[in-house]
Protein backbone atom coordinates (compact mmCIF):
# COMPACT_ATOMS: atom_id res chain seq x y z
CA UNK A 1 0.00 0.00 0.00
CA UNK A 2 1.47 3.33 -1.09
CA UNK A 3 0.78 6.08 1.42
CA UNK A 4 3.00 8.70 -0.22
CA UNK A 5 -0.04 10.63 -1.53
CA UNK A 6 -0.81 11.51 2.09
CA UNK A 7 2.67 12.88 2.85
CA UNK A 8 1.74 16.57 2.38
CA UNK A 9 -1.23 16.16 4.72
CA UNK A 10 0.92 14.45 7.34
CA UNK A 11 3.37 17.35 7.04
CA UNK A 12 0.49 19.72 7.88
CA UNK A 13 -0.68 17.50 10.75
CA UNK A 14 2.82 17.37 12.23
CA UNK A 15 3.11 21.17 11.92
CA UNK A 16 -0.23 21.69 13.64
CA UNK A 17 0.67 19.37 16.51
CA UNK A 18 4.16 20.73 17.22
CA UNK A 19 2.87 24.29 16.85
CA UNK A 20 0.12 23.58 19.39
CA UNK A 21 2.65 22.04 21.77
CA UNK A 22 4.86 25.13 21.53
CA UNK A 23 1.80 27.34 21.96
CA UNK A 24 0.98 25.49 25.21
CA UNK A 25 4.32 26.57 26.67
CA UNK A 26 3.39 30.20 26.00
CA UNK A 27 -0.19 29.92 27.27
CA UNK A 28 1.10 28.22 30.41
CA UNK A 29 3.39 31.19 31.13
CA UNK A 30 0.95 33.99 30.32
CA UNK A 31 -2.58 32.64 30.55
CA UNK A 32 -2.14 30.04 33.30
CA UNK A 33 -3.37 27.27 31.01
CA UNK A 34 -2.50 24.55 31.48
CA UNK A 35 -2.15 25.45 35.13
CA UNK A 36 1.45 25.89 36.17
CA UNK A 37 3.70 27.69 38.61
CA UNK A 38 5.64 29.23 35.69
CA UNK A 39 5.05 32.98 35.82
CA UNK A 40 8.02 34.74 34.28
CA UNK A 41 9.16 38.14 35.46
CA UNK A 42 8.47 40.91 32.98
CA UNK A 43 11.21 41.15 30.33
CA UNK A 44 13.19 38.23 31.81
CA UNK A 45 14.67 35.62 29.49
CA UNK A 46 11.73 33.32 30.34
CA UNK A 47 9.26 36.11 29.55
CA UNK A 48 10.86 36.67 26.13
CA UNK A 49 10.80 32.91 25.52
CA UNK A 50 7.12 32.87 26.48
CA UNK A 51 6.31 35.64 24.02
CA UNK A 52 8.09 33.72 21.25
CA UNK A 53 6.31 30.51 22.25
CA UNK A 54 2.94 32.25 22.23
CA UNK A 55 3.35 34.13 18.95
CA UNK A 56 5.39 31.56 16.99
CA UNK A 57 3.34 28.67 18.38
CA UNK A 58 0.12 30.32 17.24
CA UNK A 59 1.49 31.17 13.80
CA UNK A 60 2.92 27.68 13.31
CA UNK A 61 -0.33 26.03 14.41
CA UNK A 62 -2.44 27.94 11.89
CA UNK A 63 0.29 27.83 9.25
CA UNK A 64 0.77 31.58 8.80
CA UNK A 65 4.28 32.93 8.15
CA UNK A 66 5.32 29.36 8.89
CA UNK A 67 8.88 29.43 7.61
CA UNK A 68 10.02 32.56 9.48
CA UNK A 69 8.11 31.43 12.60
CA UNK A 70 9.69 27.97 12.56
CA UNK A 71 13.14 29.44 12.02
CA UNK A 72 12.73 31.62 15.11
CA UNK A 73 11.20 28.73 17.08
CA UNK A 74 14.10 26.48 16.09
CA UNK A 75 16.56 29.05 17.39
CA UNK A 76 14.56 29.43 20.59
CA UNK A 77 14.68 25.68 21.19
CA UNK A 78 18.42 25.50 20.45
CA UNK A 79 18.99 28.38 22.87
CA UNK A 80 16.82 26.67 25.51
CA UNK A 81 18.83 23.49 25.13
CA UNK A 82 22.25 25.10 25.46
CA UNK A 83 21.27 27.51 28.24
CA UNK A 84 18.95 25.26 30.22
CA UNK A 85 20.07 21.70 29.61
CA UNK A 86 23.52 21.18 28.08
CA UNK A 87 25.41 22.53 31.07
CA UNK A 88 23.81 19.88 33.31
CA UNK A 89 25.17 16.93 31.33
CA UNK A 90 26.47 16.17 27.83
CA UNK A 91 23.73 13.70 26.90
CA UNK A 92 20.20 14.98 26.23
CA UNK A 93 18.69 11.84 27.75
CA UNK A 94 20.45 12.69 31.03
CA UNK A 95 20.02 16.47 31.05
CA UNK A 96 16.27 16.55 30.25
CA UNK A 97 16.81 18.26 26.92
CA UNK A 98 15.39 15.71 24.48
CA UNK A 99 12.24 17.77 23.86
CA UNK A 100 14.26 20.91 23.14
CA UNK A 101 16.48 19.07 20.66
CA UNK A 102 13.52 17.37 18.99
CA UNK A 103 11.54 20.62 18.72
CA UNK A 104 14.62 22.41 17.38
CA UNK A 105 15.10 19.98 14.50
CA UNK A 106 11.41 19.62 13.70
CA UNK A 107 11.06 23.39 13.46
CA UNK A 108 14.23 23.58 11.39
CA UNK A 109 12.74 20.98 9.02
CA UNK A 110 9.59 23.11 8.59
CA UNK A 111 11.77 26.11 7.79
CA UNK A 112 12.83 24.26 4.63
CA UNK A 113 9.81 22.00 3.96
CA UNK A 114 7.14 24.65 4.41
CA UNK A 115 3.79 24.29 6.12
CA UNK A 116 2.06 21.69 3.96
CA UNK A 117 -1.26 22.10 2.14
CA UNK A 118 -3.45 22.63 5.21
CA UNK A 119 -2.22 26.09 6.18
CA UNK A 120 -3.04 29.73 5.76
CA UNK A 121 0.26 30.12 3.90
CA UNK A 122 -0.95 27.64 1.27
CA UNK A 123 -4.38 29.26 1.16
CA UNK A 124 -3.01 32.72 0.38
CA UNK A 125 0.11 31.59 -1.49
CA UNK A 126 2.79 32.84 0.91
CA UNK A 127 6.41 31.71 0.72
CA UNK A 128 5.91 29.49 -2.30
CA UNK A 129 3.47 27.21 -0.47
CA UNK A 130 1.52 25.05 -2.82
CA UNK A 131 -1.61 23.03 -2.65
CA UNK A 132 -1.36 19.28 -3.33
CA UNK A 133 -1.35 18.01 -6.90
Amino acid sequence: MDLSAYTPYMLSLLRIMVGALLLCHGTMKFLGFPESEHRPTLFSIYWVAGVIELVAGGLITIGLFTQPATFIASGLCAFAYFVGHARKDFYPVLNGGEASVLFCFIFLYFTFAGPGPISLDALIGLFGSSTPQ
